[in-house]
């Protein structure tokens, strides 16, 4: 049997993204029957990673990463509970962005959103001090801009600059009267709130249960286990 999928979530105090979150695996489990699907939060929201691998014990999970970019989390506490639970770090695959099919996805909540073709957008994201993951939000600004043929400037909901209020005001101000926000979040929450607020005349929906965000989730966890396959010794 396949090894179970575990996704890795970074968990709210919100039940509309916990709820959002089990939506976006309702999707994965349906693209994939056969595949046994758990779903564990960092913070806020249970079961909690421990509890997950304690429940999968003796089963190898593969672990993605229901995050954005490639922070803290990805690089220290999720290896650190992988190592707690005699888990190889093989069995984790990468954050979800930077990649196109997130770009296919922020362009798809634009459109639903009514944002005009020809707008400069501002790509708000949730921030972090981990330098790494602000160079996957601008990854993933490039990525957007070459489907979308048009300039889209990466923002920071929290702990960097510029913030999508600056980015948006600053557009404005160079001469763009018409600026759209594309929300880089997967769940809605206090940063999709705080997104909303914005002089933007568009702002779309978090990314939650996209289906090519379902394809992400299946496609990162293909990746981790064939990584964790080790070769034969010769």
């Amino acid at each position: 049997m396949a090894p179970a999928l575990l996704a890795v979530a970074h968990g709210s105090r919100d039940p509309a993204a916990v709820t959002a979150t089990r939506a976006l695996l309702r999707r994965v489990r349906s693209l994939r029957p056969e595949l046994a699907v758990h779903c564990c939060f960092l913070d806020l929201a249970r079961p909690t990673l421990p509890e997950a691998l304690d429940r999968l014990a003796g089963s190898r999970p593969i672990l993605v990463p229901l995050l954005l970019g490639t922070g803290y989390h990805v690089r220290v506490d999720i290896p650190a509970a992988l190592t707690a639970a005699g888990l190889p770090h093989p069995h984790l695959a990468p954050a979800l962005g930077p990649h196109p099919l997130l770009a296919e996805a922020l362009a798809d909540r634009l459109t639903e959103a009514g944002a005009p073709a020809d707008a400069p957008v501002v790509l708000a994201g949730a921030g972090s001090s981990d330098p790494a993951a602000l160079a996957d939000t601008a990854g993933t600004a490039r990525l957007l801009a070459a489907r979308l043929g048009r300039p889209v400037t990466p923002a920071h909901l929290s702990a960097a600059a510029p913030t999508p209020h600056r980015a948006v005001a600053d557009l404005r101000a160079a001469g763009h009267p018409r600026v759209a926000l594309a929300t880089y979040l997967l769940s809605p929450g206090f940063f999709a709130r705080r997104a909303a607020t914005t002089p933007a005349g568009w702002t779309s929906a978090p990314l939650g249960a996209h289906p090519a965000v379902a394809r992400l989730v299946l496609r990162r966890y293909d990746e981790a286990r064939a990584a964790s396959v080790l070769p034969a010794a010769a």
